[in-house]
């Protein structure tokens, strides 16, 4: 049987819509035989997911997505075959969740100086046991009608240089790598073309990254040109990084992000799931 594989996906343990088994259940419907679940900052939704998995036959990989500050940019690493139960890792799970819940009191705050109040109270009620993301305050200001997309709450108030945007320096990018070694997983940049950061920004980046142990790199992503695919397929053989492949699916009414919906890989890339 030919496998399928989708190593980047959410649940509402962070900013997705769907519980771990429902998460499961879709990936299951979509084709998908080998899934990870890689929640923001937070590995909650796994024991979950792999009981659903394992009810449905299907092959569940315990992953996480880490923020990480390199120059006063953010990244994501994608962390793949982790022990969640591991210390080090934990100790950084905790880290970054206090960081994304100052985060989230900041953004609060900048809303209320633009008269928009009631933000935090609707976010950690949105975000329940899960981490609270700026996808839950583009939720908060679409529900109560500051805007008319969640597009628009990012474009008007959340993103870079918008009224309600905090800087966040989160963990090194060698922190989180070391973090992900630690828990005995393989280490992947994620989603490489959506930074819109030059060519020579990316490769310096890649190889701090790859010297510090990271070995893969997203290059089939849920709504990737060919031409971005092209460019992540060059990163991976110049940098020599495994090749992975993932949707970063996140709710069904997103039709460009639907679990399984990939592209093929490219020939002679090594497929991160060869280290798994």
């Amino acid at each position: 049987m030919t496998e399928i594989y989708d190593l980047h996906s959410h649940s509402i343990a962070s900013d997705g819509a769907l519980s771990p088994t429902e998460l499961v259940k879709r990936a299951h419907e979509k084709g998908v035989t080998v899934l990870a679940l890689t929640d923001h900052d937070t590995t909650n939704g796994l024991a979950e997911a792999q009981q659903a998995a394992a009810d449905l036959g299907m092959r569940l990989i315990n992953g996480i997505e880490l923020s990480a500050s390199h120059l006063n940019q953010c990244l994501h690493i994608v962390g793949l075959n982790i022990d969640p139960h591991n210390p080090s890792l934990s100790e950084g799970i905790a880290r970054q969740q206090s960081i994304r819940d100052l985060r989230a009191k900041q953004i609060a705050e900048k809303l209320e100086k633009k008269k928009i109040f009631g933000a935090y109270q609707f976010v950690t009620q949105a975000a329940g046991n899960g981490e609270i993301t700026r996808s839950h305050f583009a939720d908060f200001l679409l529900t109560h009608q500051h805007v008319t997309t969640q597009q628009e709450a990012f474009d008007r108030y959340l993103s870079k240089g918008k009224p309600a945007f905090v800087p966040t320096v989160w963990a090194s990018l060698e922190e989180t790598v070391a973090w992900i070694k630690a828990a005995g997983g393989v280490a992947v940049v994620a989603h490489p073309m959506r930074y819109k950061l030059s060519a020579k920004w990316m490769n310096r980046a890649l190889a701090v990254f790859k010297q510090a142990g990271g070995q893969g790199i997203e290059v089939v992503t849920g709504r990737a040109s060919l031409d971005e695919i092209r460019m992540s397929q060059q990163f991976a053989e110049k940098h020599q990084l495994y090749a992975s492949a993932g949707s970063d699916f996140h709710a069904p009414d997103n039709i460009y992000l639907e679990l399984g919906r990939l592209a093929a890989m490219p020939v002679g890339l090594k497929p991160v799931w060869e280290l798994f």
